[in-house]
């Protein structure tokens, strides 16, 4: 079913999309927008990313597993729409800003 995939850009490779599943995006936005602090420096992405792996729905992400690719894919599409920002540092920290 088509509802079941969503499009989302890449912020490295302008205009390229890519259809992936809903319910894994969403839970995976849902859960980084959650934990993300709203201005710079922000998180480093580890950080993130062990901060959201409590809230991801374990039939989507058993044991988290995938959970590293899926924030990656989320973090350039929010990055794309302007959503969320990498602060000027190393390593990448990221912060929430804009739409949501």
């Amino acid at each position: 079913m088509p509802e079941d995939k969503i499009e989302i850009e890449n912020i490295n490779t302008p205009g390229r999309t890519n259809r992936v599943d809903r319910a894994k995006y969403d839970a995976m936005r849902d859960a980084l927008l959650a934990v993300l602090p709203g201005e710079a420096p922000g998180l480093p992405v580890a950080d993130a990313k062990e901060a959201l792996l409590p809230r991801l729905p374990d039939v989507l992400f058993p044991q988290g597993k995938t959970a590293g690719w899926w924030l990656k894919a989320v973090q350039l599409d929010l990055e794309a729409k302007g959503v969320v920002k990498r602060a000027p540092r190393k390593p990448v920290h990221l912060y929430k800003q804009g739409p949501i």
